[in-house]
């Protein structure tokens, strides 16, 4: 399957931040939108992806301080992309060397959709059935 089905199914929603929101707005922007990433964008360009990790991480080393300052000093800035036109199976092999949960998609560098890895995991779980399934009719067949 490929990362545009995907988004067809899913939709194209992307929930984006500025660089200059404090760490405290997108803990609550992640919270009131129950996803767990945000995109970062400096006006409509791909500047870094901020996620409950980076969240918890700078938690950990500055304490409360670090709700204090802007996301860009806690997003990562070396975003991987994907593009429409990858497979499910590709995806899942490069986010978990990654170690990585979310992937904004591009198409001529225009941000067109996001997937995370519970989307691919879905993906591959109703592949897998329908091939199931279509194994079982031919097997109930012959």
């Amino acid at each position: 399957m490929l990362v545009s089905q995907i988004l067809k199914t899913k939709g194209d929603t992307v929930f984006t931040t500025r660089p200059e929101e404090t760490v405290a707005e997108v803990a609550g922007l992640l919270h009131a939108r129950g996803v767990g990433a945000l995109v970062v964008l400096d006006a409509e360009r791909v500047v870094g992806i901020v996620s409950e990790r980076d969240i918890v991480r700078a938690m950990a080393e500055d304490g409360a301080s670090a709700l204090t300052q802007p996301v860009s000093r806690i997003m990562t800035a070396n975003v991987l992309f994907a593009e429409p036109g990858e497979t499910v199976d590709g995806l899942l092999g490069r986010m978990t060397d990654r170690r990585i949960r979310h992937l904004p998609v591009c198409r001529n560098e225009r941000l067109v959709g996001i997937v995370s890895i519970g989307d691919l995991v879905k993906s591959k779980i109703s592949e897998v059935e329908a091939e199931a399934d279509g194994l079982k009719a031919y097997i109930a067949a012959s």
